[in-house]
């Protein structure tokens, strides 16, 4: 078993800089040399790959690298912290200097998919496979709005040029353009019946749909309502293009974008499953506990005996980030980590949720679309419509909770029927009329059901009410109970909160620091610079 460690460093070459040097020495080659070479040509397998066997590895770093970050920005977002003697830096709202820790996104949208999704794309183009290409599409559209929610700044017009050692930043506001530009002609290509589209030729690298288009098709509608959502601070916001493009996307459970795992080998288990073993320091807050356990909201949530971890005394308790620690609290009073444990579970323990080794793990849901969708219909002041989906959001995500339970073997029993309708008729948490609904409940509700897997979006939500926003409606915070580690803020970051990660340190720091000063990268609080999307 391969244990991923607290600390990810990888002193790996970055792959732009690998292959330019590669190439260099390629030319070097006489005729003879390639003679030479050729009798190294490998007859029992192949040269090239089709275009659909590309895609396992990029689809399973979809799902899985946002997770390898969730538990550095799952951190800033108060899911969970670090249990140790202090603070860590992440629970700090700092970063750790030297490291690649919180760029695994970074790594795999510039390698891992990089230059792999470039051929991709262009097989499927030459073939008339405008499905696949579709689905290439997403893919890339999607790495450019998590890079630059997460990052700021990125590279995107010389990402993939092999001529070049060093390469420049592209603004945020490019960034997005790209992004939307790139999800309208995946929306295009799938919406292609012609050429060479091919559901089973699809499915053979599709590990999260099987080849159907067609929800490949409401996967992109998704994200661009997503990305759209984004520009709520922009005067160019459109509220009715967010609901139209949500419209278009998941009308159900049965839609969500869920990667499986079979559980057989290390690397094809949940990432936050206990066998591979990368969670067992880390806790719930207090920040999670108080939104479910009917602090703020008055009625207590049935899904938190589902999804949080209770402390050997049966009650459910969260830590506070500024410790860092458990406290005071004895030990029967701390809370177990993700998988219901005070420490790792022995292998073919029951866990609960989304931390099993099979549970499947999501890249997009139907609730978490139909929050989108509250939330831009109650900014457009149609609280009708934002009821209505805040309503179907919950009730969405009540099941989905039940189904990841349901994934392998849990020490969690199912919502019952009675719970999930009592719940939805508390009219403290949905109410009876439109006009009692708040961005307090509508973006509180999403936390919870995002809490565990959707980091970036999470980040991205907080990041755009500053943290602390007041909601004039409830006259609580959006985010109520949220309080910054001021008193144990990270030193650099001058008292400031954080607003994004640095670049990743091996490809930036190491190779391309001459660009990245020119955006400011080596200022040693460059992660508390706001980001465009989410200024005025």
């Amino acid at each position: 078993m391969r244990h991923e460690p607290y600390y990810t460093v990888t002193k790996k070459t970055p792959m732009k800089k690998l292959f330019a040097t590669l190439l260099v020495g390629s030319l070097a080659l006489t005729a003879s040399c390639k003679d030479f070479l050729d009798v190294n040509t490998n007859p029992n397998a192949p040269q090239a790959a089709s275009a659909n066997l590309y895609l396992p590895p990029m689809l399973h770093w979809w799902v899985s690298s946002p997770q390898w970050d969730g538990r550095f920005v799952g951190r800033y977002t108060q899911n969970y912290i670090l249990v140790g003697t202090s603070p860590s830096t992440w629970d700090r709202m700092g970063y750790d200097p030297g490291l690649d820790n919180g760029a695994q996104q970074w790594r795999d949208v510039y390698w891992t998919f990089g230059q792999n999704l470039v051929n991709m794309m262009t097989q499927a183009e030459a073939e008339e496979r405008w499905d696949v290409l579709g689905v290439g599409y997403i893919l890339k559209g999607w790495g450019w709005m998590v890079l630059t929610d997460l990052h700021g700044e990125i590279i995107v017009k010389e990402a993939i040029d092999q001529s070049k050692f060093y390469f420049n930043y592209d603004t945020q506001e490019y960034a997005y353009q790209e992004a939307l530009r790139l999800l309208d002609k995946a929306i295009e290509n799938l919406k292609r019946t012609d050429g060479a589209v091919n559901a089973a030729y699809l499915g053979k690298g599709d590990k999260i749909y099987g080849g159907d288009r067609a929800k490949w098709l409401k996967v992109a509608y998704g994200l661009k309502a997503i990305a759209l959502n984004h520009f709520t601070n922009k005067s160019t916001y459109k509220p009715a293009d967010v609901i139209a493009n949500v419209d278009l996307s998941f009308a159900s459970n049965a839609d969500d974008a869920l990667l499986p795992f079979p559980a057989t080998v290390n690397d094809d288990r949940n990432f936050f499953g206990p066998t591979r073993g990368n969670m067992p320091s880390y806790r719930q807050t207090y920040f999670v506990v108080d939104l479910m356990n009917g602090r703020w909201f008055g009625a207590v949530d049935p899904r938190m005996s589902r999804m949080l971890s209770p402390a050997p005394d049966s009650q459910y308790r969260g830590l506070d980030p500024a410790l860092g620690t458990n406290g005071a609290l004895s030990t029967a009073q701390r809370p177990n980590n993700i998988w219901g444990y005070a420490a790792s579970p022995a292998a073919g323990s029951p866990t609960r949720y989304i931390f099993d080794d099979k549970s499947r793990f999501p890249a997009m849901t139907y609730a978490q679309l139909q929050f989108v969708k509250s939330e831009a219909a109650y900014r457009i002041g149609d609280k009708a419509t934002a009821l209505a989906a805040y309503r179907n959001a919950i009730a969405a995500h009540i099941d989905f909770v039940n189904a990841r339970n349901l994934d392998a073997s849990s020490n969690a029993t199912q919502i019952t029927a009675a719970e999930k309708n009592a719940f939805l008729a508390d009219t403290r948490v949905v109410p009876a009329a439109a006009a009692g609904l708040t961005l307090t409940q509508i973006m509180s509700q999403k936390y919870i059901a995002q809490w565990g897997w959707g980091f970036n979006e999470t980040w991205m939500d907080m990041r755009r009410y500053h943290y602390t926003d007041i909601d004039p409606a409830s006259g609580m915070q959006v985010y109520p109970g949220f309080v910054l580690p001021t008193t144990t803020l990270y030193a650099d970051n001058a008292g400031k909160p954080v607003q994004r990660i640095r670049p990743r340190y091996n490809s930036e720091y190491v190779w391309n620091l001459a660009s990245l000063k020119t955006i400011g990268g080596d200022a040693t609080d460059y992660h508390t610079k706001p980001l465009w999307i989410t200024q005025p």
